[in-house]
């Protein structure tokens, strides 16, 4: 099933699946509980590009404080929830957006009809999860166990009249991952969230999580993702847009194109592209940003950029568009490159050319 031939759910005033954007998620890493540090993060998460935002539910106190939570934020929020289906009810009564809850895990069937029942009332949708290391009555980690295990999953809220579903299957191992979301999409026409479970910490977790993640949605399977990290959850969503924009599935995402040096280099570009790229990352918008290293490759590379820089021994050439702007000392190309990002208009497509000398 490919991700624009998925049952639409709604998540907040988000419509997820069908012929829908892909969506950016994460979860908070603090106590629930604690609404003001809860707070705190959901809003630095939103201002990085989360678009639907999950929290721990682990006791009623948790459950009880999502509806403050919730009157501060101002994307959808997702209630995770294991075993009791007290806290689900509380949390629909809170008004979240969604619950994150496998009902095969509640015991009594009554209890998951009274779950449902409530969803339904409010037009909440249920998040099926599914991971290959919790699998029921010690199952083998397979993707094929892990379908029959969504599928029992489905089939108690289908049983119920329940449809507004969506499902994950995650693994720690990425080629497990992949396979199981392929029989996933083969087998279900609910929309998929992808992600790579426990991928590591930033580094490794984010390479892990953008070949599972991407190789998916490449073959158009998956409509929102998670990046998971062991780290500040702000990087997950960073890496989720990098995800995104190089498949071609977000704009207004910056791209920064920077070579990867060599002898030639006669300025400090390596930190004048990490100051760059880390100021890329609070903008919105369309624009390529070169930073290049000599005359060699630099002027060619730079010229298809909106911004570019062609460095030269303790100074450089800002280009503009393709345009040469003019030539800056070392000193000055950061302020220069920033002075030239902030008025870069990317509603206009217009593109120069220039033959460039250092």
């Amino acid at each position: 099933m490919q991700r624009e031939n998925t049952r639409p759910i709604k998540v907040g005033p988000n419509q997820l699946g069908g012929n829908n954007k892909v969506y950016i998620q994460s979860m908070t890493n603090t106590y629930t509980k604690d609404v003001q540090s809860t707070v705190e993060q959901i809003k630095k998460l939103e201002a990085a590009g989360c678009e639907i935002i999950r929290v721990a539910v682990l006791d009623m106190i948790d459950a009880k404080a999502l509806g403050e939570i919730k009157a501060q934020i101002s994307i959808p929020l997702v209630a995770d929830i294991h075993f009791d289906y007290r806290l689900a009810l509380e949390a629909i009564n809170q008004g979240v957006d969604k619950i994150r809850l496998n009902p095969g895990n509640i015991p009594k069937r009554e209890h998951v009809a009274l779950v449902v029942e409530a969803c339904k009332e409010k037009n909440i949708p249920i998040r099926i999860g599914v991971n290959s290391g919790s699998l029921p009555n010690r199952m083998a980690p397979t993707a094929q166990n892990m379908i029959e295990t969504a599928k029992h999953h489905v089939e108690i809220l289908e049983s119920l009249d329940f449809y507004d579903i969506a499902i994950s299957l995650k693994a720690t191992d990425m080629n497990l991952m992949i396979e199981a979301n392929r029989l996933a999409a083969k087998t279900f026409n609910y929309p998929l969230h992808l992600g790579v479970t426990e991928a590591g910490t930033a580094f490794s977790g984010a390479i892990k999580s953008a070949m599972g993640i991407g190789i998916l949605l490449a073959e158009g399977i998956g409509n929102t993702i998670r990046v998971s990290l062991t780290d500040n959850p702000v990087l997950e969503i960073q890496a989720a847009k990098e995800i995104l924009k190089n498949l071609g599935l977000k704009d207004k995402v910056p791209n920064l194109i920077s070579c990867p040096t060599c002898g030639r280099i006669q300025y400090d570009m390596i930190d004048i592209a990490k100051k760059v790229e880390a100021y890329l990352l609070t903008i919105n918008k369309n624009i390529n940003v070169a930073i290049m290293g000599c005359a060699v490759n630099g002027p060619g590379e730079a010229s298809h950029a909106d911004i570019g820089i062609a460095g030269g021994k303790g100074e450089a050439i800002l280009f503009r568009r393709g345009k040469i702007i003019k030539k800056i000392k070392e000193s000055e190309v950061y302020d220069a490159l920033i002075e030239e990002i902030n008025k870069f208009d990317d509603t206009k497509n217009e593109r120069g050319c220039n033959e460039m000398k250092i």
